[in-house]
């Protein structure tokens, strides 16, 4: 039993991760660590307050800055976005990573935690066979990050059969080993709006890149 691990390879998370996306405000995300990729499950919750904002779950300056910037970014653009502006006003909101005892930063959350907020407040779930990583500015633009080929493979691990990847970091996709690129349909996305019409588009996946077009 103690070499199963070493001969099967590593668990396979499918049933977790599909299980967690089963209500708005949950986005699948990708971090880096010393030790390889891994998904990052981001929750978003409201209630009743004064626009507050709480951030939970260990984490360092730079993703609580990119919480602030996702959070303003959905606020300057609540129109276009389909959410009623007053909302804003009575309610404070809160964003959460579990696993808290494990410190978390880096500047790879942004676009997770801007989609897991406009999950919820549109009340539509994400597609439970996407995870995602990227960096976001309150223009709406998705920057590219690091540790590209890691988190790949931990998506691949766990089942994911669509990941969406800054535009920029196209050119990593050759780090990606070619079994692994057939069974992931990856959407690489410049522009925040992009991201949110992947994520809140329940179409099954089909393995391979898909460039969105430039408006």
């Amino acid at each position: 039993m103690e070499d199963i691990h070493g001969y099967l390879g590593p668990i396979r998370f499918t049933s977790e991760t599909k299980a967690r996306i089963t209500t708005p405000g949950v986005a699948t995300g990708l971090a880096w660590t010393p030790t390889g990729g891994e998904l990052l499950f981001i929750e978003a919750t409201a209630m009743r307050g004064k626009k507050g904002l709480t951030l939970t779950g260990q984490l360092g300056d730079v993703m609580k800055e990119s919480a602030t910037a996702a959070l303003s970014f959905i606020r300057s653009n609540a129109k276009s976005l389909g959410i009623d502006d007053e909302f804003f006003e009575n309610h404070d909101i809160h964003i959460h990573v579990p696993a808290g005892a494990i410190p978390k930063d880096g500047p790879s959350a942004g676009v997770t935690m801007m989609t897991a907020l406009t999950s919820l407040l549109l009340n539509k779930t994400i597609n439970r066979d996407l995870a995602m990583t990227g960096e976001i500015t309150l223009r709406g633009q998705v920057l590219p990050v690091g540790g590209i080929k890691e988190k790949v493979l931990a998506a691949h691990r766990a089942g994911i059969k669509m990941v969406i990847l800054p535009d920029w970091n196209r050119k990593d996709l050759e780090d990606i080993p070619k079994n692994v690129q057939k069974e992931i349909r990856f959407h690489f996305v410049d522009k925040m709006s992009d991201v949110l019409n992947i994520a809140l588009d329940h179409k099954r996946p089909r393995a391979g890149i898909k460039k969105q077009k430039r408006k």
